[in-house]
């Protein structure tokens, strides 16, 4: 996500390294690269331009920090304009409705169906609502029947009626449904169209009209660049949607959707997808992605994946187990289970200041745990509770069992030696050694 748009940005503020003032010259020398790096991100040229002006007329004239270099003035200019640029606060759903009815719209491939289920998973496991959802494609019997598969993946129950051809109908249907059963929130997944048409937007206008949900998004996959932006203009003058949801950001996307749709229909961004999995959803700040943008990182959002897998009794547990010395590879495992449960590897280490610039020639497979995984469970109760006892030909039934070598059984039975230390270390404040510790693991 924004790879190159990051590296881009980087290249051009090394302009002002060796400056001790900031300078019309050297500022407008710097500005040119930040703006060549928008618009190559896929960023309007006029937005990029009018951009740029802002900065510019920040910049000069003031005098740099004394405990600012040049360079971190204007990087912090850029990412607070950044972050004014795609909306400046995060802004989140109104649910105060009963049912409170959310609608979303959006073209065919955009992600839609999948990003219904994430929302109604988000509701259930972060709101603590009771949603439903509502398939009113009635022209793709197999987006019912994906909606169907989604909702019974993250145990939502979904209405529909295949024989049913008006989608204002099933709607109103729905929420009395909801009405009379409990369900607090109702998520109505529309028909979309390979591209904007007049009968599209007549049937989603007249559902809107209909049902008058207390929040209408708009779905639009940001790996569409420039048209997501001219799509969400289309679909806004029609029905004044409530904010808009990015799709595919995980995927080969210059960003310039993000960067630039809510100065394009000032509409706030309110979520993005970030992955396949249910749980990849997430709240869209400005702020912090105009840190991710800028290789800053991300140390928030990364600490609230964590807390939300943070089990405060097994936490517990588990110091005891360290402090004794028990640590053993099934208290490892269960540590993997977590750090997965938090996405994908490459965006998390994304999200630590610095590694993404490190790693961004390094493939991270999802399944970056795959083969430490197979190890352990190729090891008996005992060899897991205690590594100790693994000699050679353990190794050899290890590795073969596992499809590993035994190079990597012992190079994985070595690290987990190490990391016990550190934890140890940690509990007792050995702050110097496991640092010099640290340098010597992978």
């Amino acid at each position: 996500m924004f790879d190159n748009l990051s590296d881009k940005l980087d290249k051009a503020f090394h302009v002002l390294k060796g400056h001790g003032q900031i300078t019309e010259v050297n500022v407008a020398e710097t500005l040119k690269e930040v703006r060549r790096a928008l618009v190559d991100a896929d960023v309007n040229y006029k937005i990029a331009k009018d951009f740029t002006n802002t900065v510019k007329k920040k910049a000069l004239g003031q005098d740099v920090l004394t405990s600012l270099k040049p360079g971190e003035m204007m990087v912090k200019l850029v990412k607070d304009e950044l972050t004014e640029l795609m909306g400046g606060d995060a802004e989140g759903l109104n649910l105060s409705g009963q049912p409170s009815v959310i609608l979303m719209s959006g073209l065919q491939g955009s992600g839609k169906t999948t990003f219904s289920g994430k929302l109604a998973n988000y509701l259930k496991n972060k709101k603590t609502k009771k949603p439903l959802l509502v398939a009113c494609d009635v022209y793709r019997p197999a987006a019912i029947d994906q909606l169907h598969v989604v909702g019974e993946q993250i145990g939502v129950e979904v209405f529909s009626d295949k024989e049913n051809k008006d989608p204002v109908d099933i709607s109103e249907k729905a929420i009395a449904y909801a009405k009379e059963n409990g369900f607090n929130a109702v998520i109505i997944d529309t028909a979309g169209r390979l591209a904007v048409d007049q009968a599209m937007m007549t049937e989603i206008s007249n559902i809107h009209a209909a049902i008058k949900p207390e929040e209408t998004l708009f779905v639009v996959d940001s790996m569409t660049g420039q048209d997501a932006v001219n799509t969400a203009k289309a679909f806004n003058d029609v029905l004044n949607f409530d904010g808009v949801i990015l799709t595919k950001l995980d995927g080969d996307t210059r960003g310039g959707a993000a960067i630039s749709i809510k100065s394009v229909v000032n509409k706030p961004i309110k979520f993005i997808g970030t992955g396949e999995k249910m749980e990849a959803i997430d709240v869209f700040y400005p702020s912090r992605m105009a840190d991710r943008i800028l290789g800053m990182g991300d140390v928030v959002s990364l600490v609230e994946r964590a807390q939300e897998q943070y089990d405060e009794k097994e936490a517990r547990k588990l110091q005891k187990k360290i402090a004794k010395n028990q640590f053993g590879f099934d208290d490892f495992l269960n540590q993997i289970q977590q750090v997965k449960k938090m996405g994908n590897m490459k965006d998390l280490m994304g999200m630590i200041p610095g590694a993404g610039k490190m790693m961004k020639n390094m493939d991270i497979d999802d399944d970056a745990f795959k083969h430490i995984e197979a190890i352990i469970h190729s090891m008996t109760p005992e060899e897991r509770q205690k590594p100790s006892v693994i000699n050679a030909s353990r190794k050899r039934r290890i590795g073969k069992g596992s499809g590993t070598s035994v190079t990597e059984v012992n190079q994985l039975l070595k690290q987990f030696d190490q990391m016990g230390k550190m934890m140890k270390m940690m509990q007792g404040g050995g702050g110097k050694k496991m640092m010099q510790m640290m340098k010597g693991m992978k």
